[in-house]
């Protein structure tokens, strides 16, 4: 291997691998600052091929920063189901309502002002001044500090503040000037295709191998230091589908908590059993013809996992039930209501014969 060289070199060996071998995404061929901004929000949490068609069908509904903020809250949810984490789609829609109100429906060239939007942190703000309006600012997500964690061959933790703050100082000062979105794209491109997680990057890929740390001591399947997960909570449901010839009921989550405003089966918690699911539902005013148990269903959300058991029940009549019941069919469930995929294994459209 080359003598290594100084991180000064990174621009140059990186910046002309990134126009070769970058991928086409709908956000980088047209980067408008909305454009941007509805990727950025929408790549918290998601990984690239999963965001793809939601962006695309977000931006063909809500083109724009005053669609956006004048979008119904059904609607909005609507196009972000399937996406967890719908306080972005909400804090997005606030931010949307924000730049409309103050700033003339143009996203402000202002780190300060952007990072003043709802839902935007540091690195957000940072991709979309240096993406959007070429402003020299670092934008460092987790792809960014396994970069520099392995080109500085460092032992720190990528959760520490110390050493984000450390990897945003030389991100900085390594940006060439007028091409400092390609840069900030390249860093993130960099991470998410070559120098991967979970010590597997792919070295010989690597188009900056000769500047890195890690690679030169022979210690990149090691680095960066993983860090001890916490164990996820573990919670009991019971989802009952309850069911009048094809209308399936569904109600409003509340408005604050995991999945807020969303629409979901009658979910109790714990494992019920048959008794008690028939008294659950004489208390929304139901009366059970047929109870039919479904198979077990985990669903796995970040930080807890619902264990679920399933209970399919055949109700008398639709009418009189708690007014918080709201009998739909099929075709309105997949149209009209935003239901978590936490409830896809119970509520899969019927096979076609």
């Amino acid at each position: 291997m080359p003598e290594r060289q100084g991180l000064e070199a990174l621009p140059g060996l990186l910046l002309p691998w990134y126009r070769a071998h970058a991928r086409r995404l709908p956000w980088r061929d047209s980067p408008t600052p909305y454009a941007v901004l509805v990727s950025e929000i929408m790549l918290q949490q998601t990984r690239v091929e999963a965001a793809l068609p939601y962006f695309e069908r977000f931006m063909a509904e809500l083109p724009d920063f005053e669609a956006l903020a004048g979008a119904d809250e059904a609607q909005l949810l609507k196009l972000w189901q399937g996406l967890g984490y719908y306080s972005r789609a909400r804090n997005l829609q606030k931010a949307a309502q924000l730049v409309v109100q103050r700033h003339g429906g143009q996203l402000p060239a202002d780190l300060r002002a952007l990072r003043a939007l709802p839902g935007v942190g540091d690195y957000t703000a940072g991709a979309v001044a240096s993406i959007a309006f070429g402003l020299p600012a670092a934008a460092v997500d987790g792809n960014v500090l396994r970069v520099f964690a392995r080109l500085l061959c460092s032992g720190e933790s990528l959760s520490s503040p110390a050493f984000k703050k450390e990897v945003a100082r030389r991100v900085e000062g390594l940006m060439p000037k007028g091409q400092e979105g390609d840069f900030t794209q390249a860093l993130m491109e960099l991470g998410a295709t070559v120098c991967l997680p979970n010590g597997r990057p792919l070295c010989e890929a690597c188009p900056v191998r000769e500047l890195c740390g890690a690679a030169c001591e022979g210690r990149q399947q090691e680095l960066p230091v993983r860090q001890e997960k916490k164990a996820r909570r573990r919670e009991q449901k019971a989802v009952l589908l309850l069911c009048a010839g094809e209308l399936t009921a569904l109600r409003r989550r509340p408005d604050r908590g995991l999945l807020a405003g969303l629409w979901e089966p009658v979910t109790l918690p714990g494992t019920p059993d048959e008794a008690q699911v028939r008294r659950a539902v004489e208390e929304l005013g139901g009366a059970v013809r047929q109870l039919v148990p479904l198979p077990a269903a985990k669903h796995v959300f970040t930080h807890v996992e619902w264990h679920m058991t399933g209970w399919r029940v055949e109700l008398e009549s639709a009418r009189g039930l708690d007014p918080s019941l709201v009998f739909t069919t099929e075709r309105q469930r997949r149209e009209q209501y935003a239901v978590p995929s936490a409830y896809r294994a119970y509520l899969k459209p019927p096979r076609r014969r």
